[in-house]
């Protein structure tokens, strides 16, 4: 039976995630580097995962959510935790997994992956790095709640984003709520400085 209407057009596109189209999805090597020297220099790189470590219990399952090159994932799991590191972007895994092939690495987007694949329920969701600030516009809230639904009852969302690029704190906030999620602290940086300065470090908790 041929089509009898008017012309069929092709869907809009999915949005890009803002990541890939910024880097194009090659800066693997180039970040790690950049860090090592940081580290070589004597800089502190773990403030993150020492922030989300003081938030919970010993062997805690943790999911590194948009985990890059690995750096919070592995001194997480050096403290002890249950980690499991989702990047979307190949070049940030492979330089992960250089680092600790035993390791949990998927490469996946965070709308894409199953709970099977980042060993839900969880202890914690962290997005670290900017993670909120990368994913796809209009993709933001639907990755919060696809989180939040990995939590175990009790569980945290932890996410730490500058606070004048594409999202706001209270972006987070609403999507938090929305998903579910009561708020327990918010600071200007890891280390809990006050909030209202460029970054915004955010803590959630899955309450049933």
């Amino acid at each position: 039976m041929r089509w009898q209407g008017g012309p069929v057009t092709a869907p809009d596109p999915a949005p890009a995630n803002r990541w890939l189209a910024e880097t194009g999805g090659t800066s693997g090597a180039e970040y790690a580097a950049r860090f090592a020297e940081l580290e070589a220099a004597g800089e502190d790189v773990h403030g993150e995962a020492a922030a989300v470590d003081a938030l919970l219990p010993r062997g805690a399952r943790v999911l590194d959510a948009g985990c890059g090159t690995g750096r919070v994932a592995l001194e997480l799991a050096r403290r002890g935790h249950r980690v499991t590191g989702v990047d979307v972007d190949a070049s940030m895994l492979a330089e992960a997994r250089r680092a600790d092939p035993s390791a949990r690495w998927v490469l996946g987007d965070l709308l894409e992956v199953g709970s099977e694949d980042v060993g839900a329920p969880l202890d914690a969701a962290v997005l670290a790095g900017n993670v909120l600030v990368y994913l796809a516009p209009g993709t933001e809230a639907g990755a919060v709640a696809r989180l939040a639904g990995w939590l175990r009852p009790g569980g945290l969302l932890v996410a730490g984003f500058a606070a004048d690029r594409h999202v706001a704190p209270a972006d987070l906030e609403r999507w938090a709520a929305a998903a579910g999620l009561e708020p327990v602290a918010s600071w200007g940086g890891w280390a809990g400085e006050p909030p209202g300065g460029g970054w915004s470090v955010q803590v959630h908790r899955r309450s049933s």
